[in-house]
């Protein structure tokens, strides 16, 4: 597939459900070709756009789909508590494989390599560049580096207990700030996806309520034993 122009893939997302394919780390889901069925499978089902992590997923699903993807690469890291895409090997290796917007941590946290490069070589590989923000400092600064989208994605996930509601309150001051507002982050109900959207998002992520079969089970599982 051709790359999409930049004006194309913010028509055919706007407003819409981005699907994140990501099954559980090394379970019997986390495979190529099944991330590639996943996606699929989430554009019959509505979704504008996807968002796939590692490079090989990305490969697999690349060829199959003809809306626009987010390609993330996660790394554990010794020295940084930062995950998502940390280097710009892992820029490179996501735009040759067809990623049409790559997303990188954009907390302020201790990083392998500074926000500025990041975004810079996103650029540079004609790629659309993401932040996921954990707050409105975070997000007000990636967008004054030129950061095409930012995301609620971090928020609840940098320490302490995760919240069970979205952050709406962020979507909405990082869109009244002017942002380009991808919101992300526990938006696990259909009833959450839309309140996203009403609230200002631009788009809404949504992953394990889609994806992630063994989170679903276990809600179902867990509500069914709760009722012994």
């Amino acid at each position: 597939m051709s790359r999409l122009t930049h004006e194309q893939i913010f028509q055919h997302i706007q407003n819409g459900l981005i699907a994140s394919c990501q099954p559980v780390d090394d379970g019997p889901m986390d495979r190529p070709e099944i991330v590639a069925a996943m996606a699929q499978a989430s554009i019959i089902g509505g979704a504008a756009g996807l968002r796939i992590e590692g490079v090989e997923n990305l490969k697999a699903t690349r060829p199959t789909v003809n809306v626009p993807i987010i390609g993330i690469i996660k790394r554990d890291l010794p020295d940084s508590p930062v995950r998502i895409t940390p280097f710009l090997n892992d820029i490179e290796e996501l735009a040759n494989a067809g990623a049409d917007i790559i997303a990188v941590d954009g907390t302020l946290r201790p990083r392998p390599v500074d926000l500025e490069s990041a975004v810079k070589k996103i650029h540079e590989l004609g790629c659309l560049a993401m932040a996921d923000c954990s707050n409105l400092e975070e997000g007000l600064y990636c967008q004054k580096l030129g950061f095409d989208i930012v995301g609620s994605t971090m928020s609840g996930y940098t320490g302490g207990a995760v919240p069970e509601e979205p952050d709406y309150q962020l979507v909405k001051d990082l869109k009244a700030a002017g942002c380009r507002v991808m919101a992300e982050g526990r938006y696990n109900t259909p009833e959450l996806a839309k309140t996203a959207i009403e609230i200002g998002a631009d788009f809404v992520t949504v992953g394990s309520a889609l994806t992630r079969l063994e989170h679903i089970v276990g809600w179902f599982a867990d509500a069914v034993k709760s009722a012994k």
